[in-house]
């Protein structure tokens, strides 16, 4: 697992000896996967055995024999704010680091990947605790999903709520699968199965079973959490999520508008959302349910939405919306560049579309809503200038007519028109 997972660790900095002016581009690296008995993967003990200086976890850095005129560095926690003055420090030396099982499944080698670019991290892999987990258990890797809870909010696991569905969880700590159950229960996942491995690849594993609604089992610290669940499908990943999947006061972007809207904004991996004019942050939720890799930014000015949105965002599976409390065009300043825009109101108020425009970059779409005639006329003249696509949505839906329970009519939502744009 990450060695951030590892905490209360302090970084031990014995004045090496910095090569002046060193920096990061200096520095390279050899990241050794080690098993929790120990074993390390193949051609580790040469590395390690020619390293001057080796970083690890307190118990990865306990496993290894000592070695005279080699430094052993504990990892500090939190670490990624630290790493790149870290690494600085003992640029131009021969630095190796340890990692649990595969150091690119939630490890370190990710991290110093993403910092020092792959030519210059080289990893050597050991079994990983999840390929472990499969053989426990009998689970094919392409019939099970991986989330990782290390150093992350253990609600994400409720974006992958389906019947069926099996999940292999990575834990943070020993309880990570008493928060993971409770989860569950609430989301009305209670009757899902759990299996927690411990300590996997060690004489001592350990394996408890039960339900989420049932869950009452100490556990070891390094734990697999494989889930499968059983419950009611109420959220799809598909968009256009129900109405009621979201607490609102009725400024809410409603399901088949919002399809169509999430249909143009297009989410992808990696890519950034601006909603603005959140209102219940609909939009922004769905676009991060459409993958783990996507990001948003909610922006509304009304407080009391902006924590709806919040609590809307975590019963979803996403609690990595980031929520800001201003209106546009100025809290929209200081944000990153976004791949795509939304904006469900505040379309009239001088600024708001020239700052959203401005901020795209070839490629990034926007998508506007209007529901009143002066919004719209807006919209129809942005069409002109820059062309684009411009739709008007009508929704009706069947009700009661009257008081009556023998007759129904169909009753239409508020028309909304609807500008579309990509540079």
């Amino acid at each position: 697992m990450d060695p951030q997972g590892t905490s209360h660790l302090a970084v031990r900095l014995a004045s090496p000896p910095v090569t002046a002016g060193a920096s990061i581009e200096e520095v390279t690296i050899t990241v050794v996967g080690i098993a929790a008995d120990g074993t390390l993967a193949s051609g580790g003990a040469r590395a390690l055995s020619e390293a001057e200086v080796v970083f690890g976890g307190d118990r990865q850095l306990a496993l290894l024999p000592t070695q005279a005129g080699q430094e052993r560095v504990r990892w500090p926690s939190p670490l990624r704010e630290v790493l790149p003055d870290l690494l600085r420090r003992y640029a131009g030396r021969r630095l190796a680091a340890l990692a649990s099982g595969d150091p690119l499944v939630s490890g370190i080698g990710t991290t110093l990947v993403a910092l020092l670019g792959a030519e210059r991290v080289h990893i050597l892999p050991a079994l990983s605790s999840l390929a472990l987990a499969r053989a426990r258990l009998g689970w094919a890797a392409e019939e099970s999903t991986v989330v990782t809870l290390v150093g992350r909010d253990p609600r994400l696991v409720l974006r992958h709520l389906a019947p069926g569905q099996r999940l292999l969880v990575l834990s943070a700590d020993e309880h990570t699968p008493d928060e993971v159950a409770r989860l569950l229960v609430e989301a009305g996942y209670g009757a899902s199965r759990l299996t927690v491995l411990g300590d996997l690849g060690t004489p001592h594993e350990t394996r408890s079973q039960g339900t989420a609604a049932t869950w009452d089992h100490p556990v070891s610290r390094l734990n697999i959490i494989a889930v499968e669940l059983v419950g009611q499908l109420t959220t799809g990943w598909a968009p256009g999520l129900p109405d009621d999947a979201f607490d609102h006061d009725g400024q809410l972007t409603k399901r088949d508008v919002r399809a169509s809207a999430l249909a143009r904004l297009m989410p992808a991996p990696g890519q950034l959302l601006w909603d603005v004019g959140a209102g219940a942050g609909s939009v922004g939720i769905e676009w991060l349910r459409a993958h783990p890799g996507c990001r948003a930014v909610a922006v509304e000015a009304d407080p009391e939405r902006a924590a709806r949105i919040a609590r809307n965002a975590d019963r979803l599976g996403v609690p990595l919306l980031d929520v800001v409390l201003g209106r546009a065009p100025d809290a929209l300043a200081d944000l990153p560049a976004p791949d795509a825009v939304f904006v469900g109101g505040g379309a009239t108020r001088p600024g708001v579309l020239e700052a959203c425009l401005a901020a795209l970059s070839p490629g990034g779409r926007l998508v506007v809503h209007a529901v009143t005639v002066e919004t719209e006329a807006i919209l129809a003249q942005r069409h002109a200038d820059l062309g684009g696509e411009l739709t008007r949505i009508s929704v009706e839906q069947v009700a009661p007519v009257g008081t009556s329970t023998n007759f129904r009519g169909w009753t239409p939502q508020r028309t909304v028109t609807q500008w579309s744009y990509s540079r």
